[in-house]
């Protein structure tokens, strides 16, 4: 009884052997049914509701059936009376609707050229945007990742060399204080453009960021003002001594 109704050209059908062996009748007399039903139809819609075929029997002769659709059903089943072929006809009404249902649910197949160059079109734009996605996650992924290193290295060797260079350009000696108060400003300003809390906190994309910085990276007065305090205040204890 799993097989009662099937799918045949999106369309759900059943067949005059399932019907003869549900309602457990002689097939050759559902066939009589509907080949009178054809022969007397004067409605050509009618026609529609059966499909002629064959099948191959056990002794493997090809004999005649037919294919039905709903309505078909309907006419050739109005003709079985009693409790059991109503339970039956219960059975198939389920059926038939649970299989257009499945139908329904099926995505519609493109019936036209102009429908498959859409169907393609719309598959290569969804595939282009999933790639798309993908590759931004993955692009996040790397750009967020910590910073190697290599490149964090790279990085103090450059703070070292730019406290230095502005040191010599500006012809300046100072002691250590003065100088620790440059490598605070320059560390301050890193933190400000990458918006991180320390130095090891960095991303991979914080390297071009910090590397822009500090190509551009030259002392705040408040800084200068606090390494000039901090001269005097040297020249004072030297006064002392």
């Amino acid at each position: 009884m799993n097989e009662l109704v099937v799918m045949r050209n999106r369309q759900a059908v059943t067949t005059s052997l399932a019907v003869a062996q549900a309602f457990e009748k002689n097939h050759k007399d559902v066939l009589e049914a509907i080949r009178t039903k054809i022969s007397t139809a004067e409605n050509p819609a009618l026609l529609k509701m059966f499909v002629e075929d064959s099948y191959t029997a056990t002794n493997g002769k090809q004999n005649k059936m037919y294919y039905m659709n709903r309505d078909g059903f309907t006419f050739i089943a109005m003709g079985f009376t009693g409790r059991k072929a109503d339970e039956f006809k219960l059975k198939y009404i389920q059926a038939f609707n649970a299989m257009e249902e499945r139908i329904r649910n099926q995505p519609r197949l493109p019936q036209s050229p102009t429908e498959m160059l859409k169907l393609a079109i719309d598959s290569t734009l969804e595939t282009a945007d999933k790639v798309e996605k993908l590759t931004t996650r993955m692009d996040d992924l790397e750009q967020n990742a910590s910073i190697d290193p290599g490149e964090y290295n790279y990085l103090s060797k450059r703070i070292s060399s730019e406290v230095q260079n502005y040191v010599v350009s500006h012809h300046m000696i100072l002691n250590q204080k003065q100088r620790s108060q440059l490598y605070k400003d320059v560390n301050r300003g890193v933190k400000e453009v990458t918006g991180v809390k320390t130095r090891s906190q960095l991303r991979k994309k914080d390297f071009d960021v910090v590397d822009r910085y500090l190509m551009n990276w030259t002392p705040s007065p408040a800084t200068l003002m606090i390494i000039e305090q901090l001269d005097d205040e040297a020249k004072g204890q030297e006064r002392l001594f």
